[in-house]
């Protein structure tokens, strides 16, 4: 494990798909409206209720770096936002699920972090930074592209990242040391899912816990 701004993190060795389902904000191809999902990928899962979403806060950042929240409507299996402005923008959130507990284990503080960046996905424009728990970022290498997960805007070594691929197949990686994971090369829509595990108990809504994990989406589309 490590400490990161004071906050114990724990490293896990182990390497697998993430399963379950994740909150994706998933923009349409003009950048306009954008459809969140919470399912095992980008399309809407019609056998999940929705509305264990509907305490998500999200925020649109302009190309200019001006900040404004969103609202959404509710359809049937997801939510539909509007996406003002022209330009790479970036929209991101927050969801506290809340305390969960399986079997004897202990009980967790489950937050999810979910973002989309229209346009641009390697601009600087689409890194929120240090304001951020957890953050991905698609950072471009020589016509490639790798994801960097952030916390509090800092690199995490050893997080378990899941890459669904422009083809839809889906990637298990683990970051290195800067907090990147390998090189994809294919152009096409990503969404990438990131986890990190604090070591640290508290109370939410009247529930205790003992532990926080945190997950961190990111949809975006990566031209060579």
């Amino acid at each position: 494990m490590f400490r990161l701004a004071g906050i114990v993190v724990i490293g896990v060795l182990a390497v697998s798909v993430a399963q379950g389902h994740f909150p994706y904000i998933v923009p349409d191809e003009k950048g306009t409206t954008a459809q969140v999902v919470f399912s095992d990928d980008l399309k809407p899962d019609p056998n999940v209720n929705i509305e264990k979403l509907a305490a998500t806060k999200l925020t649109l950042r302009d190309v200019t770096g001006k900040e404004m929240p969103l609202e959404w409507k509710k359809a049937d299996h997801w939510y539909s936002i509007e996406l003002p402005g022209s330009g790479t923008r970036v929209v991101y959130g927050r969801t506290d699920y809340g305390v969960l507990q399986k079997g004897d284990a202990k009980p967790f503080l489950l937050i999810y972090f979910p973002k989309a960046v229209v346009g641009s996905a390697t601009a600087k424009e689409a890194t929120i930074g240090e304001k951020l728990p957890l953050e991905v970022v698609a950072v471009k290498t020589a016509g490639k592209v790798k994801f960097q997960v952030l916390a509090l805007g800092k690199p995490v070594a050893d997080s378990e990242v899941t890459v669904i691929l422009p083809d839809s197949g889906k990637k298990a990686v683990k970051t290195d040391k800067e907090g990147l994971t390998p090189e994809f090369d294919n152009p096409g829509r990503y969404a990438v899912t990131a986890k990190l595990v604090e070591a640290r108990g508290g109370e939410h809504a009247g529930k205790r816990f003992e532990e926080v994990r945190n997950y961190a989406t990111l949809v975006c589309d990566v031209n060579r």
